[in-house]
């Protein structure tokens, strides 16, 4: 069996899968386990993704209303490589590549195997048919069974803590409110998510949302930035009119995190990234295993 992932959370799967020495190719973005950055690279965005969130969405909206594809694809080294299955995903154009970025050659040869999922349930169920896909079904239900007692686990803790009104923003400039499953991790981790809708694509949100919703605990996490860089960011808030009034504000329960490596891939991860909000939402049931590393609380006073 020979895999190529485009994508960092089939990567994350079939890793966690037990398949990990079937992986010949990877994308651009798959950096987990550390070890796969050693893979060719197969893949390439077409914009520059080094800018500020601002500049990136200007450059990405551009491209979209010109019809120009976001990523290339090697086919050629994909073709050398010559897996036996292909594995994308088809939840968003933005985030990673698309079967639509795949050559018409590469279709017709290659088992292309897409993630899709805008859901916990639907991550689970995508993990099982990648499983299929690979010959590793055993350790597919296995794994999702592993998972979803984990995630049961987090739930019996903060079932009977009082949930806290909780914002995630998982873009900075223009805002963008945290959709898909992120509503379903903030619930889990003893929270009531007050802006996005579980299964549906996270959306621009006006400021002015965000003041209304007045938030008990805001959690900034920009999908594609490691806590470093989204902490560089922090400051396109913190200048809005009205950032020291909110609620989480002022009780110093604003936290960044990594929305590079959690939060926003739809992997094996993604409970750990309940147990991160967790921490942040509950630091005294939660000790705070991640925080330094994955999160930080941001200084408010």
């Amino acid at each position: 069996m020979r895999i190529v992932s485009l994508l960092a959370s089939g990567t994350e799967l079939v890793c966690a899968l037990g398949a990990g020495h079937a992986l010949v190719g990877r994308s651009h973005e798959c950096d987990t386990p550390e070890w796969v950055k050693r893979l060719p690279s197969c893949s390439a965005p077409t914009f520059d993704v080094d800018g500020s969130s601002g500049q990136i969405d200007a450059l990405v909206r551009k491209r979209l209303r010109a019809g120009q594809p976001l990523y290339k694809v090697d086919e050629a080294l994909l073709l050398r490589l010559a897996p036996d299955v292909l594995i994308t995903q088809t939840h968003c154009e933005v985030c990673a590549v698309s079967p639509g970025d795949l050559g018409a050659s590469i279709l017709c040869r290659k088992q292309v195997a897409a993630l899709s999922a805008g859901t916990l349930e639907g991550i689970f169920e995508g993990f099982l048919q990648i499983a299929r896909a690979i010959e590793r079904s055993q350790a597919g239900e296995a794994l999702v069974a592993g998972l979803r007692a984990r995630l049961a686990g987090i739930g019996e803790r903060t079932r009977r803590l009082e949930p806290l009104r909780t914002v995630c923003l998982e873009w900075i400039e223009p805002l963008f409110n945290m959709g898909n499953w992120g509503p379903e991790l903030v619930q889990a981790a003893g929270g009531k998510s007050l802006l996005g809708t579980p299964g549906e694509h996270s959306t621009a949100t006006p400021w002015e949302r965000v003041l209304a919703a007045d938030p008990e605990a805001l959690v900034v996490a920009p999908c594609g930035f490691g806590l470093e860089r989204a902490l560089g960011e922090m400051h396109l808030l913190t200048e809005r009119p009205g950032w020291r009034e909110l609620r989480a504000v002022r009780s110093g329960r604003v936290a960044v995190a990594d929305g590079n490596r959690y939060f926003n891939r739809s992997g094996p991860s993604v409970i750990e990234s309940a147990e991160i909000l967790a921490e942040i939402l509950h630091p005294r049931e939660f000790p705070p295993r991640h925080e330094g590393h994955f999160w930080r609380r941001y200084p408010t006073a």
